[in-house]
């Protein structure tokens, strides 16, 4: 079986601990490429897996030498980068939050239908055992009706996982766009998503820099959201847990509250009304701590989708109703005002 040639552009944290190792174990790829804006960077990882180095994105995107990418840039390059490479032919992994704004989110789901190419985003939290899990039990009735939930993901901060630290692009807006709530709250808000089964479509939110005085991003908040059948909830994402990591979920239904990596041996507890308590062991969500899962399973999904000529799990429709809810706390934080979501995508002659 030939093998899908990839190249990743950028070369930080999240690409040397995810997706290169990842593409490395796949045996349907051949990692062929990397780039970086950082020469010594990008040289040392190119000589560390074999490959060929790159400065220039579109250099590499012309180089004939990839069939597939990985967007692992600074949030302001996302639409820009992966929207070239699909216009040259090439499928597209983007890292979260996938764009800036509804409008390039939009321009990089067209992009992909015109090319006829993938595009999908690595929300790896729709693939951690307990949230497959959960959402079985949940689509199965099993909970019952669903009254209530809170998310929340939070940690010290990206300066303790970021390979440039305090002087990274986390902390600077013109390059991050968002803080904790772009590095994480996306996250939940496309977990709650997927869980649920439906979408977001009122949040009311505080959204604040408290803890990072070094940065001109938020670092803190808390949302309510709202869903489309009435459930409401809270999203917590913070960069100030300064002890371990948090990244539990409980959603509160009519038979049972589900606990999702809210117990530190059990990955999923279910507390039925009736008294009785079944917990699961399903392996630790990956995070940046030591002893989580060893695959995200989002660049197996990716390369399946294109092997396969399946759609992506998470395409960029679903990145871009997960970007919405961010967009609209923004939006909430600013005016003071509960906020509808935006989260339907303008077609040109609608």
């Amino acid at each position: 079986m030939k093998k899908l040639r990839v190249g990743v552009i950028g070369c930080g944290s999240i690409a040397q601990h995810r997706h290169l190792p990842e593409y490395k174990l796949n045996q349907k790829v051949e990692l062929t490429a990397v780039c970086d804006i950082h020469e010594d960077r990008v040289n040392e990882i190119a000589e560390k897996y074999g490959v060929a180095a790159f400065t220039s994105f579109k250099a590499l995107l012309s180089s004939g030498m990839v069939d597939a990418v990985s967007v692992c840039t600074s949030n302001d390059l996302h639409a820009p980068v992966s929207i070239a490479a699909l216009e040259a032919g090439i499928h597209v992994l983007c890292e979260k939050p996938m764009a800036t704004s509804k409008q390039e989110a939009e321009a990089m789901i067209a992009a992909a239908e015109k090319s006829g190419k993938k595009l999908m985003i690595a929300h790896n939290q729709r693939f951690v055992p307990s949230h497959q899990k959960a959402r079985q039990l949940l689509q199965s009735g099993e909970i019952g009706k669903i009254y209530s939930f809170r998310t929340t993901f939070g940690h010290g901060g990206p300066e303790n996982w970021s390979v440039e630290g305090k002087d990274g692009w986390f902390f600077q807006k013109e390059k991050a766009f968002v803080g904790a709530m772009g590095d994480l709250g996306v996250h939940k808000a496309d977990l709650l998503r997927f869980l649920l089964d439906e979408d977001v479509v009122e949040v009311g939110s505080f959204v604040e820099t408290s803890a990072k005085d070094f940065a001109n991003v938020d670092d803190n908040a808390v949302c309510i959201l709202k869903t489309e059948s009435g459930i409401i909830g809270t999203l917590a994402a913070s960069w100030a847990y300064v002890s371990r990591e948090d990244n539990s979920t409980i959603i509160y239904g009519e038979k049972a509250i589900l606990r999702l990596e809210d117990d530190p041996l059990h990955s999923l507890v279910v507390q039925y009304v009736n008294g009785e308590v079944v917990k699961y062991e399903l392996g630790r969500i990956q995070s940046n701590e030591a002893g989580g899962q060893n695959t995200s399973q989002v660049v197996e999904k990716f390369v399946d989708s294109i092997l396969l000529d399946q759609v992506p799990p998470v395409p960029g429709e679903e990145g871009m109703k997960s970007l919405a809810v961010i967009l609209a706390a923004l939006e909430s934080n600013q005016t003071k005002q509960i906020v509808r979501v935006d989260n339907q995508i303008s077609r040109i002659g609608d």
